[in-house]
Formats: C-alpha cells, sequence, structure tokens
C-alpha cells in the first residue's frame, strides 16, 4: 500500500486517489497547524446529546415560510445534524457533520445545486469556524470530506456548492468511485474504519434501497446512521433479498456493539403513525427523526414475515417492499 506524506497526498487529484481514505489519513501524516485542544473521544462514551424537541418541517404555504432554510443543531460539542427546510425541498433531508481532532466528515449533502438557491457551503463552513474557535483551530487547515450514503440526488446534489473549496475531498459519484474512497474491496460485507483524528467512524455497505449505500456508525455516539435504508417512513426496498441481508448485518452488529440511536435521511411519518403524502411540504405534528433499537429489531421481525412485494407497517417505518414504481401509500394532496 502506497505511503503517502501529507504534501504528496493532497497534491494528487480527488479522481486518482486510490488508497483508502482511512488509510491514508492516519494521525501521524498531519502536523497540527496550531496549538489546539485536543479532544479525547475515546473517553465517557457514549457522548450524550440532545434531539431538538421539533424539527423544521415546512409550513402550509412554502412561498411564507419564514424559518431559516438549514436547521442547525448541535447535537453535542462535536457533532451537528443539519436539515434542509421543507420548502426548500420536500425530501428535507438530514445531514451529519462530525468532528474530529484532524478532520471533519459530512454526510450527505441534501437536493441543490446553487448556493443562490439554499446555502448550504456557507452552513457548513460556519459550523466548521465556530467549533475550530473553540478549540484553538483554524477552520480552513481542517480537512473537509464529503461522503453521502446513497447515490440519490437528494443527498449528495448540494455538493456543487462546494467545487473549488481548498483542504476538502469529495465522494465521487459511481459505485467504484464511493467504494474505492473508503478503500473497500469487499463490498457490501467489509467494515472500515476512518479515523478523523481520534474520533473513528466505521462504515460498511448496507444496499437495498439502492445497491451503492453505506451505513456508518461513530463510536463517539454511538449513533448509527443508515441513510434511506432504513428509517422513519417509507423505507423504499428497491432489491429484496440485498437489503434483508444488509438488516441481517445490523441485527449482527447489534448484538456485538453498543447503539444508542438509529437515525436515517427523512422523516415521513406522524406521530400517529400516519404516512405524510410524497411530495409535501408541510409535515405540522412529524413523529421523531431517532429510532430505537427496538424498533430496528422489531423491523427485521417483520421482514423475516414477508414473502411478497407489498407495503407493511412496522409501527416504527413502513417497509416498501418492491412497490415504489408501482403501488405506493402516497396520495397527492396537489390533485386536481
Amino acid at each position: 500500500m502506497m505511503n503517502l506524506n501529507r504534501r504528496s497526498f493532497l497534491s494528487l487529484p480527488v479522481a486518482s486517489i486510490v488508497v483508502p481514505v482511512a488509510e491514508a489519513m492516519a494521525p501521524h501524516a498531519y502536523a497540527a497547524p496550531v496549538k489546539a485542544l485536543t479532544v479525547n473521544f475515546k473517553e465517557n462514551v457514549p457522548a450524550k446529546g440532545t434531539f431538538p424537541a421539533r424539527w423544521i418541517c415546512g409550513s402550509e404555504s412554502a412561498m411564507d415560510n419564514t424559518d431559516p432554510p438549514t436547521q442547525v443543531h448541535w447535537y453535542n460539542e462535536h457533532t451537528v445534524v443539519l436539515r434542509q427546510n421543507k420548502c426548500y425541498s420536500y425530501e428535507a433531508p438530514f445531514m451529519m457533520l462530525y468532528f474530529g481532532n484532524e478532520r471533519v466528515l459530512m454526510v450527505d449533502q441534501g437536493f441543490n445545486t446553487l448556493a443562490t438557491d439554499w446555502p448550504l457551503r456557507a452552513v457548513v463552513d460556519e459550523c466548521m469556524t465556530t467549533w475550530a474557535k473553540k478549540h484553538g483551530r483554524k477552520m480552513e487547515d481542517m480537512e473537509l470530506l464529503l461522503a453521502f450514503s446513497h447515490l440519490h440526488a437528494d443527498h449528495y446534489a448540494a455538493q456543487n456548492e462546494f467545487a473549488g473549496r481548498t483542504n476538502t475531498r469529495i465522494m465521487g459519484l459511481t459505485h467504484e468511485e464511493m467504494v474505492g474512497f473508503w478503500g473497500m474491496t469487499q463490498y457490501p460485507e467489509e467494515r472500515v474504519v476512518l479515523d478523523l483524528g481520534g474520533r473513528e467512524i466505521w462504515i460498511w455497505g448496507s444496499p437495498g434501497h439502492v445497491m451503492s449505500e453505506f451505513a456508518y456508525y461513530d463510536t463517539y455516539t454511538q449513533i448509527l446512521y443508515t441513510g434511506d435504508m432504513f428509517y422513519r417512513g417509507r423505507c423504499y426496498i428497491s432489491f429484496w433479498q440485498p437489503w434483508f441481508d444488509s438488516m441481517t448485518r445490523l441485527m449482527k452488529f447489534l448484538d456485538e456493539h453498543p447503539v444508542t440511536h438509529v437515525v436515517g435521511c427523512h422523516v415521513e411519518m406522524g406521530r400517529g403513525g400516519e404516512d405524510y403524502p410524497y411530495g409535501v411540504t408541510w409535515q405540522p405534528d412529524e413523529a421523531t427523526w431517532q429510532l430505537s433499537v427496538a424498533e430496528l429489531r422489531h423491523a427485521y421481525d417483520v421482514a423475516k414475515t414477508i414473502t411478497k412485494p407489498g407495503i407493511y407497517f412496522t409501527g416504527g417505518v413502513y417497509l416498501c417492499n418492491q412497490t415504489r414504481g408501482t403501488t405506493t401509500i402516497d396520495k397527492n394532496p396537489y390533485a386536481y
């Protein structure tokens, strides 16, 4: 495996990098540019955090919405959750920022391509500046890694805003580039470790919603991020057996590792379990974003009984087995 020093590694164009990010970004490869406060991400885990009582969830009139375009929630001092306002995109995807001592990982980038329409990059830079000042760093000295859960545009389109940003690496938009970004050679079973500088993110394949998808586990908060493969809403399962195999891997992971919360990319349900129609820009009584380990296990038990395409409600999510292109539970409230 290549052993690159800091200068040679950063000088390579993104498309030419073939070494695993998790290996190439080992802590010894970088010298701290300023005197910094080193955060110990190994002690007192799981690190506690909070979720807001209510997320920004659109408004009855999208054109009259006065909420910020992006909701910024500091789960704790080193972990940020962002959510795109539904009035800017009905998908309203969630995004994660994980801060380490040497670099920052952003998982998912939302549904937009122009900063004039939705200024995501400015929000990310502000979060990084806030963290850097508090910990004796300079924002521009911290490397930003832009990755995503899977290849659907509402999770990577806003990467365009980061084009030309210095000290930034962006995951490619093909399956080969995605697995290569993490240095995976045995997708989807292989688990890789990304070291952000004392803070480890574990990553492995989790196909089924689409065939190129990843699960992310943060060892600091012990939050499991499952993308669109499993989330609080309509889990559109395009490929049943790969999805069921991914669920089986999650069950094995739960048996071996502690998980505080399971989170995905969207919320599409009300607190009473009602489905919000696809495409709406207002969800006035949303269910919580976070799911429990028990809800994930129960969904797996339900999945074991499924033998044909259809929609199955587990009490916490809807399992939509191969129904996306035929029948759904969606009703279009804007139809004449």
